[in-house]
């Protein structure tokens, strides 16, 4: 689905002074008809969130709003876009928008929640899961494994577990 360019499937949430940010590469049909980030019940990220003590309790997708109480953001690559990365058109990540959006808000720490959202971002590919080294400005740069039901295969909670430890510090 793509939209106008002045509407987002999902808006961003961001401001100055946040520990860290999230970014996807695009929101999954579920999340954009449900007007909510990770919305598809086999998405494990709230749960990751939790169990790697970033968020003192499990939220539900439609509470993405409160994260800011908690010092943390929402975004992704394809704004204007969503559905499946293999679905989604070439030009649909905005890489230069996202870099905007970092170097003005300046959060502590950017986590990809894909190591296919970090290779979109920094144009390499991304070998382990981590703190990357690159910066954008001050901000420091973490790639995590998917928490996309259809990366399963690939799942490992020790890389959120190790972002809580980087954000608590």
């Amino acid at each position: 689905m793509k939209l106008p360019a002045e509407l987002h499937v999902l808006p961003d949430l961001l401001r100055p002074g946040l520990a860290l940010v999230f970014c996807g590469t695009a929101a999954g049909e579920r999340s954009a008809r449900e007007r909510a980030y990770y919305a598809h019940p086999g998405n494990l990220f709230w749960r990751a969130l939790f169990e790697s003590s970033i968020t003192p309790r499990r939220l539900v997708p439609t509470e993405y709003p409160q994260l800011l109480d908690l010092g943390i953001g929402l975004t992704d690559l394809a704004k204007r876009h969503s559905g499946n990365d293999a679905d989604l058109p070439r030009d649909a990540f905005d890489v230069p928008a996202l870099l905007a959006k970092i170097e003005r808000f300046q959060p502590r720490l950017l986590a990809f929640t894909s190591k296919a959202a970090a290779r979109a971002a920094l144009g390499r590919p991304i070998g382990d899961c981590g703190l990357q080294p690159e910066r954008i400005g001050q901000t420091r740069v973490v790639a995590l494994p998917s928490p996309s039901g259809q990366a399963r295969g690939h799942w490992d909670l020790e890389p959120w577990r190790a972002l809580a430890r980087l954000a608590a510090g």
